[in-house]
């Protein structure tokens, strides 16, 4: 039994990485893109300046995923347990 749910915290582990890192991909994309082509426009350039910003925001965006979103649900966490009582 107690494998099981050593299996079930890795599994759940391995879930929450991937999840920052398909997440993390797929935002810094998005946003790299759009701010790098309203900034600058579509020259020249462009793919150059985008594929460095895209891989700065990705650097820094992971780390925050998986350090900072968990503070951040804890404090979520605790805004609507405190509110769903009072009600």
């Amino acid at each position: 039994m107690n494998t099981l749910n050593h299996k079930k915290a890795e599994g759940g582990k391995r879930k929450k990485i991937a999840f920052a890192f398909l997440m993390g991909l797929i935002t810094t994309f998005i946003i790299s893109f759009t701010i790098v082509s309203i900034n600058i426009g579509f020259n020249e350039l462009f793919l150059t300046i985008w594929i460095r910003s895209w891989m700065t925001a990705y650097a820094l965006v992971i780390p925050t995923i998986l350090f900072v979103a968990p503070a951040v649900q804890k404090v979520i966490d605790r805004l609507f347990e405190t509110s769903n009582t009072s009600i």
